[in-house]
């Protein structure tokens, strides 16, 4: 399980989003910061950052200090699990699984952030956070270079230039946006990511990006494990996502659907 400030800070997010839910569908009083501090055992000064950051996904939302609401964002995320190709997805996943013995996930972009969007049967093993709305780097994750493929240097540097790559991610993260770009272009040739001990100590990810009819990357779609599991047989994983990611592609309605 990693214990990275990182994931930390991801869990208490998604521990104030569901109960931002559970109020609003429960009808019960909408809460400010001090009262979700109060509520979550948490301290105020990190829920106030934290909600801050959510509102900034546009997973939260609040209107001149007042209580927070779900965010415009949840439900267009809620949205696209209804989809036709993200059920494909959930199938595809739970087949990756039985061929590859490894962990799986369809994930997203928002600007320099990854939202994780469909996760297989066995990836919560790897820790309670590792849920539907995770949200990750994408300059230090497998999923996250992946949905960057299609990224010319000069967008990519763009994209990354307000990112603090101080104490984020695992020994293999990159610490500028240079480093980053470099391990961009280790990958291109070989048509995959590799993703080796950049988010988590240990794990190896390999991700592919799913595009639309026209092209368009949409998400991506990965495996992860431990580097002895994974490394060796890194080729080999990515012709099966490749495979599975064209399945997908075929499904999505594109960018006219």
């Amino acid at each position: 399980m990693d214990n990275s400030p990182e994931a930390s800070s991801l869990a208490q997010g998604l521990r104030i989003v569901r109960l931002v839910i559970d109020r609003e569908k429960t009808g019960k009083q909408l809460m400010g910061v001090s009262q979700l501090a109060a509520e979550l055992e948490m301290d105020q000064s990190r829920v106030s950052r934290l909600t801050q950051e959510l509102c900034e996904l546009g997973l939260l939302e609040r209107r001149e200090r007042g209580p927070f609401r779900v965010g415009t964002g949840f439900f267009g995320l809620a949205a696209t699990l209804n989809t036709g190709w993200i059920r494909h997805a959930a199938a595809e996943l739970e087949a990756l699984v039985a061929t590859t013995g490894l962990r799986a996930r369809v994930s997203v972009r928002d600007g320099y952030r990854v939202i994780l969007l469909l996760a297989s049967s066995n990836d919560s093993q790897a820790g309670s956070f590792v849920q539907p709305g995770m949200v990750t780097p994408v300059w230090c994750t497998g999923s996250g270079r992946a949905l960057l493929w299609d990224h010319k240097r000069r967008g990519f540097e763009a994209l990354l230039s307000d990112v603090n790559f101080v104490g984020v991610g695992g020994p293999g993260a990159p610490h500028s946006c240079a480093e980053a770009w470099e391990l961009m272009a280790k990958d291109r040739p070989q048509g995959f990511v590799v993703a080796n001990e950049e988010f988590e100590h240990g794990i190896v990810e390999v991700a592919v990006p799913v595009r639309d009819p026209g092209g368009g990357i949409v998400a991506s779609l990965s495996v992860l494990g431990g580097q002895p599991d994974v490394w060796p047989r890194a080729a080999e994983l990515a012709e099966v996502l490749a495979e599975a990611a064209a399945r997908l592609g075929s499904v999505h309605p594109g960018p006219e659907g």
